[in-house]
């Protein structure tokens, strides 16, 4: 494959350089996210065992409720968050909490929404830059 772009829509502004770590299915943070560890501790969930934190996580969204976003924001204050969430829609438990986090911390956690069809080419192990421009740059080995 080598190296792909994809356009990406911001719903959260930002810049990130990380590995992907990539599911098909949704996650609920609460009681599937560790905050302390950024693991992923859904035992049912395809991601169990991985850790987020520091790379580009992406998910076609979340699932449950607001408490997505408590966890999130905590996740972000103790540096265990993924570099950048990448979805299939906007997010609004994703986006709350890179929201509150920048008034709170001065940091954001970028947001960027995908078509379904490029989100589908995402794999996990890939190499993801966001750009500027909301640009979804993979490099594949």
């Amino acid at each position: 494959m080598g190296r792909i772009i994809l356009p990406g829509r911001f719903i959260i502004y930002g810049l990130a350089h990380a590995t992907a770590l990539v599911s098909r299915e949704p996650l609920s943070f609460w009681g599937g996210y560790d905050w302390q560890t950024g693991e992923i501790i859904d035992r049912r969930h395809t991601l169990s065992g991985q850790v987020a934190s520091g790379k580009i996580l992406a998910l076609p969204f979340t699932r449950g409720s607001s408490t997505t976003t408590a966890v999130l924001l905590e996740a972000i204050r103790n540096d265990t968050a993924p570099a950048a969430i990448l979805t299939t829609a906007t997010d609004f438990f994703f986006a709350l909490a890179s929201v509150v986090a920048d008034e709170l911390y001065a940091t954001t956690l970028p947001l960027i929404a995908l078509s379904e069809a490029d989100f589908g080419l995402l794999r996990s192990g890939d190499d993801v830059e966001i750009t500027p421009q909301g640009e979804v740059v993979v490099q594949r080995p």
